[in-house]
This record gives structure tokens, sequence and C-alpha cells, in this order.
């Protein structure tokens, strides 16, 4: 089957797929506007990292390509300084929706960079607008490229460890938490990127994924993915990691990333952490894998990064299909709490110390710990 896909892009609309459905129903809608675009995102219509930066890239093209296709043209296209007051704002707004997720700032940055050196290149108004677009495609196009270099870059790293360390290399047993596939990137994906690689050349044994608070959704995408591309994989709830660990040989616990400091510490989906403790504990390869723009070296470590809290009623509901199984396709939301629960606490994301990850990967390569050390140098590979 041909893999799944979160972002559907056309001359003519942007389209995305509402995860919020999923596993048990596929349907994709269109995002029409800056404002559609913050709230699929705000909303987590869409998520993962790099798949976000994707859409709020698209978004400002797509909304720069309308404009300059009206008549009368839009008043911000009458000047550069126009264009730049219309266009700062929609960056600024699109960063506030996701604030933990650096790729989102990246690709904001990114864009903003290129309308303002195009502006101090003496470039008129539709020429720079032009480059807008051209940039926010380049954001989502260039995203498939960086996973598969990074999965293989992990990948192989991961096998030769493991035949260091006395093993053949084969059958490998591969521990993820969230979902970091094709649904959460713009294809291919990064951890699961890595254990799809693993598949592909004939060296995995089973991919084990976490089942998080019962409202996220990443252990359900995950499933619906390795189900997907035929991957045999393994469901377990996070609290169930320690006594996976105990009585399965793990071969390593590969994860995304939200943000890594400067120091390598990192911030992923809640319940990461617990798996880095526990994969210490056991001795077991702790692996970051994730695009160079996840990595903020204008933050020293992990006390610096902001931390989203998601609403309150989002930790006392569940979504999903009916059951028993009728072959229908309805779905409900349920609460599983007693209603007017206050004393609530629901972070969407932890972040695990660079002292507990054995490797960082990129699409430049992989960083390990030089020995004695506790933090990372990451200069080799951003």
């Amino acid at each position: 089957m041909p893999p799944l896909a979160s972002i559907r892009a056309t001359a003519e609309k942007l389209e995305i797929v509402n995860q919020l459905l999923l596993p048990h129903a596929t349907e994709f809608i269109q995002v029409n506007s800056i404002q559609e675009a913050h709230d699929a995102i705000r909303s987590m219509k869409i998520r993962g990292a790099p798949a976000i930066a994707s859409l709020a890239a698209l978004s400002v093209s797509y909304h720069l390509s309308r404009a300059l296709n009206e008549s009368p043209a839009p008043a911000f296209l009458a000047s550069p300084a126009a264009l730049k007051e219309h266009v700062q704002p929609i960056l600024s707004y699109l960063y506030t929706a996701r604030p933990t997720a650096v790729n989102l700032g990246a690709a904001t940055r990114r864009l903003e960079n290129i309308l303002n050196d195009a502006i101090a290149a003496g470039k008129d108004t539709l020429e720079i607008a032009r480059d807008l677009i051209a940039e926010g495609y380049a954001v989502a196009d260039e995203d498939v490229g960086r996973n598969k270099a990074m999965s293989k870059w992990g990948g192989d790293w991961l096998v030769q460890r493991v035949i260091s360390n006395g093993g053949d290399g084969s059958n490998l047993n591969v521990l993820t938490v969230c979902n970091t596939g094709s649904l959460a990137t713009s294809g291919y994906g990064t951890a699961l990127g890595l254990i799809t690689y693993l598949h592909e050349v004939k060296k995995l044994g089973k991919a084990y994924y976490t089942q998080t608070a019962p409202y996220h959704q990443g252990s359900r995408l995950t499933a619906l993915e390795l189900q997907t591309l035929d991957i045999p994989s393994v469901m377990i709830c996070d609290t169930m990691v320690g006594s996976l660990f105990q009585h399965h040989d793990i071969h390593a616990v590969v994860v995304g990333a939200d943000r890594i400091a400067r120091n390598g510490d990192t911030a992923n989906k809640i319940g990461t952490y617990n798996a880095a403790v526990l994969a210490a504990r056991h001795g077991i390869p702790f692996i970051v894998v994730a695009p160079i723009s996840t990595v903020d070296l204008d933050i020293a470590d992990g006390s610096a990064i902001p931390i989203e809290h998601r609403p309150l009623i989002e930790a006392c509901l569940v979504r999903g299909a009916l059951y028993p199984d009728t072959g229908k396709k309805e779905q409900a939301v349920v609460m599983i709490t007693p209603s007017g629960l206050t004393g609530i606490y629901n972070p969407s994301f932890d972040v695990t110390a660079a002292e507990l990850i054995t490797a960082i990967v990129t699409e430049k390569g992989v960083a390990v710990k030089k020995d004695g050390e506790s933090s990372f140098d990451l200069s080799a590979i951003v």
C-alpha cells in the first residue's frame, strides 16, 4: 500500500487529513485561509512538528498565490513595505498555534528571512511574493529527503552498535513513542522512518509503540502507519514499558522531537521521559531522530523549552469507533472521568535530559556524547 499522507497540495487547493478521525475514518479537509491553518494546527487536526511546519508554510504560499490572482490586487501588494506589514503578523500568528514545536518557528523565520532579504535586494513586490510562495513549497518538499537521510544514518548506526556489542545486527526490536511517520511529516518519517528503514533492509524484528494519555492520537496513528507498511508491531500501554524491558529483548528506544536544546535536552510527546529513564535503567540505547530545524541553538538546555499544556477537558475524554464492530464507521467522544474535575495536569510534552540520551540523529549524521560527558556537542550534525 502507498504511504499515508498528512497533506495534499495541488495548484488549486490545500488539504490535510483530519487526524482526529483516524484511524477509523480518513477524511481530507480543505484549508482555505491562514486562520484555518492555525486552527488545524492548534486543534491537532494535523500534528507532528515537521507536518505542522509544512502546513504553516504552505498556507502562506496559498494565501499569497490567491492574492496574486485577485483583481483588483489587494492593498498589501501595493509595495514591498505593505507586503512586509501584511506578512509579518501572519507569520507571528501561525507560530502561536503550537509553541513547543521549534520546526514551526524555524519555518516562519525562514519565510521572514526570505522577505527581508528580498526587500534588501531591491526586488519589487511581485518578485518578493513569488519568492515567499516558492519558499513555502520548499519547506514541505525538502522534508521527505531529510527524513530518509536521517533514518538511514540512525538505522545503520544502531545496526553497527548491536554488532559491536556481540549481536548479529538483525531481528532488532525497537520501541517508539508517539507518531513520527508520514502522518507527522511530509513523508517517510523521523523515528518511525528509522523503523521503516530497518524493515526495508530486513533488520527489524518488531516495532513496539506506546499508548499514551487517552486523548492523544499518537499510538493510534502509529498503529495505522505500521499496519499500512505491513511492519510487525505491538502496542503497549506507556505504564508497561518497564515490564516490556524486563521480559523482552529490546535493542533501542527511538523517538522524535519537538525541540532539542543546544546541550541535547529534548522535548517530545509526554511519556518520552518515562521511557528514557527506564531505558537507562535497563542499558537500552535511547535515540532521538529529528531534522536540523528541530535543534534550537538559542537555548542552552531543556529548562528554557516552553511546554504546551492542553485544555484540561482533553485528559477526561477518549475518542474512537463505537464497539462492538458492526461494520459502521460511527465514532463517539466519551468522558472517562467524573464531570467537573479541576485538578488535572495535562502537558503535551516532557523534557528528556541529554544524559539519558545515547544518540541524536539529524539528516547530517549521528552525534554521541564524549566519554564522561553528560551533554552533546551537536555542531557536526546541525
